[in-house]
C-alpha cells in the first residue's frame, strides 16, 4: 500500500485508494493501540500486588509495543506529509488527510509522556484545526468526513487534554448543526453520516454523565 502512495508521485489517490489505506493503517494501529491498553492493565494490577518480576517483564513487553506503535504511526505520517497532504487538492481530500494526520498523532500523545507527549498533542490540534477550517468551508455539516472529524476531535478534547466542556460543546455543535439539514442528506452517506452521529450523541451522553457524577463528588 505505501508502494502504491509512493509510486503514484504527485498524483492524487481515487477515494477507493485513500479508503483502502485508511482502513490498512487503522486494522494495524487498531490492533497494536489494543494491545498496549490490555498490558497497561495487567502492568498496573502487577504494580498493585507488588510482584515486582511480573511488573519487569510487562514493561518490557509494552515498551515493545511502544516501539511499534511509534514506527507505525512515524511511517503513516511521512507519507501524509510527503505525498497525499501535498497532492490533495479538492477540500474533501485535504480534510480527510488532515484528520488522519491529526488521528495518528493522537495515537502518539495516547501513551508518549513528557515533551513528546506535549509535542504529539500540539501537532494533533494544529492537524485537527487546520482539518476543521477547511471542513466548515467547504463540506457540509452532515458530510461524513466533517462529522468523523468533530468526533475524533472532541475526543482529543475529552482524552488528551482533559478538556471536558469543549469536547462536549464540540460534540453537540456538529451533532445539532448535522440534525439541522438532515433532509439534505443523499442517500449515498446516508449510513456513513448518522452512524458518526450516533457515535457523536453516545459520547455526549457519556461525557455529561461523568461530568455530572464529578461535580456530585466534588
Amino acid at each position: 500500500m505505501d508502494k502504491l502512495v509512493i509510486g503514484s508521485g504527485s498524483s492524487e489517490l481515487t477515494v477507493e485508494e485513500r479508503n483502502l489505506l485508511s482502513v490498512a493503517y487503522k486494522n494495524v494501529i487498531g490492533s497494536l493501540r489494543a494491545a498496549w491498553r490490555i498490558v497497561s492493565s495487567i502492568e498496573q494490577k502487577e504494580e498493585g500486588r507488588k510482584n515486582d518480576e511480573h511488573v519487569v517483564l510487562v514493561k518490557d513487553y509494552r515498551s515493545k509495543v511502544e516501539s511499534e506503535l511509534s514506527d507505525v504511526c512515524a511511517g503513516i505520517l511521512k507519507i501524509l506529509d510527503q505525498y497525499l497532504i501535498p497532492s490533495a487538492s479538492a477540500g474533501e481530500s485535504k480534510v480527510f488527510y488532515l484528520k488522519m494526520k491529526g488521528d495518528y498523532y493522537r495515537y502518539l500523545a495516547e501513551f508518549k509522556v513528557g515533551n513528546e507527549r506535549k509535542e504529539a498533542a500540539e501537532d494533533t490540534m494544529l492537524a485537527y484545526k487546520a482539518a476543521q477550517d477547511i471542513a466548515v468551508a467547504e463540506l457540509a455539516p452532515t458530510h461524513p468526513i466533517r462529522l468523523g472529524l468533530a468526533l475524533n476531535f472532541s475526543v482529543f478534547y475529552y482524552e488528551i487534554l482533559n478538556a471536558s466542556e469543549k469536547a462536549c460543546s464540540m460534540a453537540k455543535q456538529a451533532f445539532e448543526e448535522a440534525i439541522a439539514e438532515l433532509d439534505t442528506l443523499g442517500e449515498e452517506s446516508y449510513k456513513d453520516s448518522t452512524l458518526i452521529m450516533q457515535l457523536l450523541r453516545d459520547n455526549l451522553t457519556l461525557w455529561t454523565s461523568d461530568m455530572q457524577e464529578q461535580m456530585d463528588e466534588a
